[in-house]
């Protein structure tokens, strides 16, 4: 065991090299931009909280202007506060903002590191996305269409059964949907082992790996991965052997399921056959196991991105169909003109639901799944409007900070759907206006996923507007209770559980969901 002495040395070793880094720091060719003042030494890290931290930001930028800059020892803090500082740092000096922080705990020690969320801008980011274009871009989302909406009827029948356990329904929705448009394998139980095996490894990552930001003291001090795993304080490396292992086991399991069912004739299309058809084996082996590498990993970070953000916007349109009652009202309204009282909704109805696509761009909006994005880092000092930025800052698009603002969007806090239902003055203003601009990230990390987390959110939303009623929860004493709404993690804007009602909207609806589907 180490002595007290070897760990006090260790202590004053840390210190005395931010202290050597701040004295033989050069001297910046312009003003940092503005933001709370630091202390010496520890820098802004009082002025952080792990606990919607989007609401100090929005503050600071009501204080600061376009950007605040904060630092924690020595590491720089970026927020932009504005769609004008997001636009022209975050895309059009995209080549310069897109790397990813090397987060040496999440990355390298729990083997996270080729994770589309994780993996630095180069080339394996350029081929992952790439990948993610071609399977789930625009042009292809159509192709899943059916898949989608295969999931509608199941989620309703259980939401139906325990009303209570929504959030519960929520994530095995878009975990079965992933698992299913991603490798082809369609979910039939709660046991299913890809589930729960997806489920434990989002789990481990959400609350886990990257809990409080996933920022870990090794990620701050790197040397630390390099202390023996019976080193007082190497908990962490203990752990993350343990999750590593498992995650691994979730990238090379599924993907070896495809590959089996390919073999034999029997796989369903999806993002991974698609991507495994279209790149027939060649003579360089080093390609092909390139493709493969690529192909697996990209399809792991698909559930992983997908989960979290269902959940949370889905939450959020619950929780605002039981605060307004009257948009719930008139949606359904809008469905039984356009859809009838005969079928469920499906995507080809989309275009002829204007009140209903409102309602779920207002739900991006006011919910704000991700208030400050995942971070950007800087690769080169850069200067903007004649503020300094250093290199490696890390750079957080304040996307709640935008959302609420006032000249974008009048009365901010209030759910307001008719805000989306008139069209912008010209296409830039639109632009600008639309939360998708914002909430699936900036420029060359915006997740090209989008389209199906969009896609089948739309889905579910609508389907349950179409045959059920939600409301408040009532009490033993026949008394609407308002819901509790408590915000717990520190990165998805997803609200905990609250009580409400959910029930059929008539004896025909209930028909249509029982009904078995003809897939």
């Amino acid at each position: 065991m180490a002595s007290p002495t070897s760990l006090l040395a260790f202590v004053l070793a840390a210190v005395g090299y931010v202290l050597y880094r701040s004295a033989t720091k050069a001297k910046p060719p312009a003003p940092y931009p503005p933001g709370p003042k630091p202390v010496p030494l520890l820098g802004n890290v009082r002025d952080l909280t792990a606990k919607e931290l989007w609401l100090v930001a929005a503050r600071w930028a009501k204080e600061y202007g376009r950007i605040t800059y904060l630092h924690v020892f020595g590491q720089g803090l970026v927020f932009l506060n504005t769609p004008e500082a997001t636009f022209e740092l975050l895309e059009k000096r995209g080549a310069l903002y897109s790397d990813k922080p090397k987060l040496v705990m999440a990355g390298e020690l729990c083997g996270c590191e080729n994770m589309v969320a994780f993996t630095p801008y180069g080339d394996t980011s350029r081929r992952q996305r790439k990948l993610m274009q071609t399977a789930l871009g625009p042009s292809s989302i159509k192709t899943y269409h059916p898949l989608l909406e295969l999931e509608s009827r199941p989620f309703l029948r259980r939401l139906l059964a325990a009303p209570g356990e929504y959030q519960e329904h929520i994530r095995r929705y878009a975990g079965g949907l992933t698992l299913l448009v991603v490798y082809g394998h369609q979910v039939k139980s709660n046991d299913d082992a890809f589930l729960k095996l997806a489920e434990e490894c989002v789990s481990l990552l959400s609350n886990r790996i990257a809990s409080g930001g996933g920022i870990w003291p090794v990620d701050i001090f790197p040397s630390l991965k390099h202390i023996p795993t019976w080193f007082p304080g190497a908990g962490f490396k203990r752990n993350a052997m343990v999750w590593k292992k498992k995650m691994e086991e979730f990238v090379d399991k599924p993907f070896e399921f495809v590959l089996e069912e390919m073999k034999r004739g029997t796989a369903r299309a999806s993002f991974v056959s698609m991507l495994m058809d279209s790149d027939p084996k060649s003579k360089d082996t080093a390609a092909d196991a390139q493709h493969d590498f690529d192909v697996r990993w990209t399809a792991n970070s698909m559930y992983s991105a997908s989960i979290d953000t269902t959940i949370t916007v889905i939450s959020h349109f619950i929780l605002a169909m039981v605060q307004h009652p009257d948009v719930l009202e008139r949606a359904q309204a809008e469905l039984d003109a356009v859809v009838g009282p005969n079928r469920l909704p499906t995507c080809d109805d989309r275009e002829a639901l204007p009140y209903c696509n409102a309602i779920f761009t207002e739900c991006l909006r006011w919910g704000v799944p991700v208030p400050l994005n995942l971070p950007h880092r800087l690769m080169e000092d850069d200067i903007y409007e004649g503020m300094y930025i250093p290199k490696g800052s890390l750079v957080f698009g304040n996307i709640w900070a935008i959302l609420r603002d006032e000249k974008l969007y009048p009365d901010p806090d209030a759910f307001r759907p008719e805000r989306f239902l008139d069209a912008a003055v010209d296409e830039i203003a639109e632009r600008r206006r639309d939360p998708r601009t914002y909430v699936f990230g900036f420029g060359r990390r915006r997740c090209p996923g989008a389209n199906l987390v969009e896609s089948s959110a739309w889905l579910l939303m609508v389907s349950m507007l179409a045959t059920l009623d939600i409301g408040r929860a009532v009490d033993e004493k026949g008394n609407e209770v308002d819901p509790e709404v408590v915000f717990d993690n520190s990165v998805f804007r997803t609200p905990n559980r609250f009580k409400c009602s959910v029930r059929p909207r008539s004896e025909q609806a209930l028909k249509v969901v029982m009904q078995e589907d003809s897939a």
